[in-house]
């Protein structure tokens, strides 16, 4: 029996301080009974207490980067989800950091939902028994280490969907304030937002494609029944698969029975590995539903870039229009210059004697040939579609 919850056990007292503030690390061990007990150990005690290999204790080490991973191993579960990093035996957890505000309320609701229901004790009478033999797979728990899993999938999928929605509350808007006015401090926020997905994208894909991986092969999901491989190796039928959650009864006649129905499904239970697919079933359609949610989102800031796109395009082209009229009213211009420097000429000539009447025409007719020749030219761009209408 654990300790009381709230106690502490300083599994290391006796090692030198250095060495303690250097490998001392933080765990909560929780039983099927849901008692709970703070743990001060450090790796070598952690491996020594569960028979964890120090390769698979590497991903629990919050201090090196790891993806998202639920492996079996022959008497445990390794369990790195995120923030979530647990070791899971058919007897207890063993979560590692209890005092983050992120594992805190997953410490709670293990406590809660731990402990079995309608365990059969020794004073149940036969007749109960019987009766929940009959039905037993409809009345039958799950092991317990499937339900400290539920608890860990269940949190981590929340969790992700949590700060996919809060992304999307500050996406949303931000996205359809840039379509209104584009500003280099909407674009910086829209940045944000967008480096923000992409990470949060990153970490789902993780989670969805461990699950997805775990439900393509059958053996690896079998790995993951403790409680049966603990069974096999205590139970007097030779090679039984009959799971632990079996549990005994004080009449022989109830205990024949259990025997002869495990020596007819042993073969099946070997390889039935159904209860478990459901299960991860069920949350990796949760994960995959994020997953959705974070493309929609993904797809509706590539609209948004896409129709910014066309409005700096179409800005773009405007200038380019300006620049055009601008450029041949320039042109025209240097034309009627060109006119003026040549009678503005400081050269004698003797035609420009008695001749004055002719500046106003000379002005006129300047003025005339270049007005024509920027219609000329504005006219020759609308007419290859250079400009608009």
């Amino acid at each position: 029996m654990a300790p009381v919850d709230g106690a502490t056990v300083a599994a290391d007292a006796q090692a030198p301080p250095k060495k303690q503030a250097a490998f001392s690390r933080r765990w909560v061990l929780l039983d099927r009974e849901g008692g709970s007990s703070v743990l001060d150990m450090d790796k070598y005690e952690i491996m020594r207490r569960v028979g964890i290999h120090a390769r698979d204790l590497r991903m629990l080490d919050p201090m090196l980067s790891h993806p998202s991973k639920i492996l079996g191993r022959e008497k445990l579960i390794v369990l790195n989800l995120e923030h979530i990093k647990a070791i899971l035996t058919a007897e207890e957890v063993l979560l590692r950091d209890p005092l983050d505000e992120n594992v805190t309320p997953i410490v709670e609701e293990l406590k809660r939902r731990l402990p079995g229901i309608g365990q059969f004790h020794g004073e149940e009478d036969e007749q109960q028994e019987a009766n929940n033999d009959a039905d037993m797979g409809e009345k039958n728990e799950f092991p317990f280490e499937f339900r400290a899993l539920e608890v860990a999938l269940e949190a981590i999928c929340s969790f992700l969907d949590a700060r996919t929605r809060e992304l999307e509350s500050a996406a949303y808007p931000a996205l359809d304030e840039l379509t209104s006015k584009i500003s280099s401090r909407n674009l910086d926020r829209v940045r944000k937002l967008k480096s923000a997905m992409t990470r949060l994208t990153n970490r789902v894909q993780k989670v969805r494609d461990e699950l997805e991986e775990l439900l393509d092969d059958d053996d690896d999901m079998a790995d993951l029944y403790l409680s049966r491989k603990l069974a096999a190796g205590s139970s007097p039928v030779s090679g039984s698969g009959a799971p632990d959650w079996f549990f005994a009864s004080p009449t022989s006649g109830s205990k024949l029975s259990r025997t002869t129905r495990a020596s007819a499904t042993t073969a099946h239970e070997e390889n039935d590995v159904e209860e478990l697919e459901m299960l991860l079933e069920a949350y990796f359609m949760q994960i995959d539903g994020t997953l959705n949610k974070l493309s929609t989102l993904r797809e509706y800031i590539d609209d948004t870039e896409d129709y910014i796109n066309i409005q700096l395009d179409n800005h773009r082209n405007q200038l380019i229009q300006l620049e055009l009229f601008l450029s041949s009213g320039t042109l025209c211009l240097s034309v009627y210059s060109l006119v003026a420097a040549i009678f503005g000429m400081n050269i004698p000539y003797t035609w420009k004697e008695g001749h004055g009447y002719i500046f106003k025409w000379v002005v006129i007719l300047a003025g005339i040939v270049s007005g024509f020749i920027f219609l000329s030219i504005i006219s020759y761009a609308r007419h290859k579609g250079l400009v608009g209408s």
